[in-house]
C-alpha cells in the first residue's frame, strides 16, 4: 500500500501566474495521478477546482489527462494552464482571486472545522483559511500524532 498524502498548498497560495489555488490543485492532481493523494481528498473536484477551470476556460479532461500522463513540475503544469486557457487575462484572474478569498463555508461546515481544531466557532469564517486548518489538523493526525 503506498502512502496516501495530505495536500497543504494553501488555496490561498499563487503560483507566477498570479492565480489563487493553482498550486493546491497541481498537488492535489499530482497526488491523485500517482495514487498518494489521501482519502477524502478530490483529485479535481468541485468547488474551487471547477471554479479555477470554468473561471479561465480550461477543459478538466484534457488537464487530467495531461497530468496523469506527464506528472509534470509545478512550472510544467502552470505553462500547460496557460496555453489551454482560454480565459486567461488579468481580469478573469482578479475576479477569480476575489471570488476564493471571499468565498465563505456554511455555517455548519465552520463550526465542525473549528471544532475539530480545538477552536470556539469564530474566527477564522472564510473558507481559505478554514480549509487550511482543516488540512493542517488532518496532516496531524495523519503524520505528527
Amino acid at each position: 500500500m503506498s502512502h496516501k498524502t495530505i495536500p497543504t498548498i494553501s488555496s490561498g497560495t499563487p503560483g507566477p501566474l498570479g492565480v489563487l489555488h493553482l498550486p493546491r490543485l497541481w498537488q492535489k492532481m499530482s497526488l491523485g495521478a500517482a495514487d498518494k493523494l489521501a482519502d477524502g481528498y478530490r483529485n479535481c473536484g468541485p468547488g474551487y477546482d471547477m471554479m479555477v477551470l470554468d473561471a479561465l476556460g480550461v477543459d478538466r479532461d484534457a488537464l487530467v489527462a495531461f497530468v496523469t500522463e506527464k506528472k509534470p513540475t509545478y512550472i510544467e503544469f502552470e505553462k500547460f494552464f496557460a496555453e489551454n486557457a482560454t480565459q486567461l487575462n488579468q481580469t478573469a484572474v482578479s475576479q477569480l482571486n476575489a471570488a476564493i478569498a471571499g468565498y465563505q463555508h456554511k455555517d455548519e461546515t465552520r463550526q465542525e472545522i473549528l471544532s475539530a481544531c480545538g477552536l470556539p466557532d469564530g474566527k477564522p469564517t472564510d473558507a481559505v483559511n478554514l480549509n487550511n486548518l482543516d488540512d493542517w489538523q488532518a496532516f496531524h493526525a495523519a503524520e505528527i500524532a
